[in-house]
C-alpha cells in the first residue's frame, strides 16, 4: 500500500477532479429520478485510514442508510453510499410521495431507496471508469439500515478483501431549500490505488 503523506496536490487535485465529476453524474440521475432541478456543492474529498470511516458519518453507533458493492475489474475494491436517516427520509418522501419514520419504512420504502442507491452508486463508479479509462465492474448492491460501524464492518466480511484506507467524496444536492447529504466511499483494496493514480499517468508511492 502507498505511503499517502506523500500525495501533493497533484494527487488531490486528480481525487478532487473524480470526485466533482463523479457528483456531477449522481446530481444528473437524481434530477431525473425526482424530475426537479438539482443544485449539488462543491464535494470535499479526502483520503482517511478505513478505521476512521464511521466517523464521517457521525460515528459507529449512528443509524444510517448504506447500499454497499464490490467492485471488480481493472481495480477492484468495495464501495458505500452512506444516507443520513433525514436525507433518506427527504429523498423517499421527494420520490414516493411518503413520509414515514424509518421504524415504519416497509418494502416499498426499502426498494425505492435501493434503486436511489443503485443509480447514484452507478453514476460514479461510471464517471470514474470513463475518467480513468479502467474496467470496474459493480456487483449487486446490497442495502442496510443500521448503525454504521455494524454496516461497515458486516459489508467488508459480505463483500470480501478489505483496503487499509478510502477514498471519501462528501457530497450535498440542493433541491430548493432542501438538502440531501451523501457519503460515498471507494475502498480499494491493498494493490488497486496505485492502479488507480498510474492509469491517470499520476506518480504514486515509489513511482517518485
Amino acid at each position: 500500500m502507498g505511503d499517502f503523506t506523500k500525495f501533493g496536490d497533484f494527487q488531490f487535485d486528480v481525487l478532487r477532479e473524480i470526485g466533482n465529476i463523479g457528483a456531477g453524474h449522481a446530481a444528473t440521475a437524481l434530477s431525473m429520478l425526482i424530475q426537479k432541478e438539482i443544485d449539488m456543492k462543491v464535494p470535499q474529498v479526502k483520503i482517511i485510514p478505513f478505521d476512521e470511516v464511521a466517523d464521517c458519518v457521525g460515528g459507529a453507533e449512528t443509524v444510517v442508510v448504506t447500499v454497499f458493492l464490490r467492485v471488480e475489474g481493472d481495480c477492484p475494491g468495495n464501495m458505500f453510499f452512506i444516507l443520513d436517516l433525514d436525507s433518506a427520509k427527504h429523498l423517499l418522501e421527494q420520490i414516493t410521495g411518503i413520509n414515514k419514520d424509518v421504524y415504519e419504512w416497509e418494502e416499498l420504502e426499502i426498494s425505492a431507496l435501493h434503486e436511489i442507491g443503485n443509480i447514484l452508486t452507478g453514476s460514479y463508479l461510471s464517471s470514474l471508469a470513463d475518467f480513468t479509462q479502467l474496467n470496474l465492474q459493480p456487483s449487486v448492491p446490497a442495502l442496510a439500515v443500521d448503525m454504521a460501524g455494524a454496516i461497515l464492518s458486516y459489508g467488508l466480511i459480505a463483500l470480501g478483501q478489505a483496503g487499509d484506507f478510502a477514498l471519501t467524496i462528501d457530497t450535498a444536492f440542493f433541491e430548493g431549500n432542501d438538502q440531501v447529504k451523501g457519503n460515498f466511499f471507494l475502498i480499494p483494496d491493498p494493490e488497486s490505488l496505485p492502479i488507480l493514480f498510474r492509469s491517470l499517468g499520476v506518480p504514486f508511492d515509489g513511482d517518485y
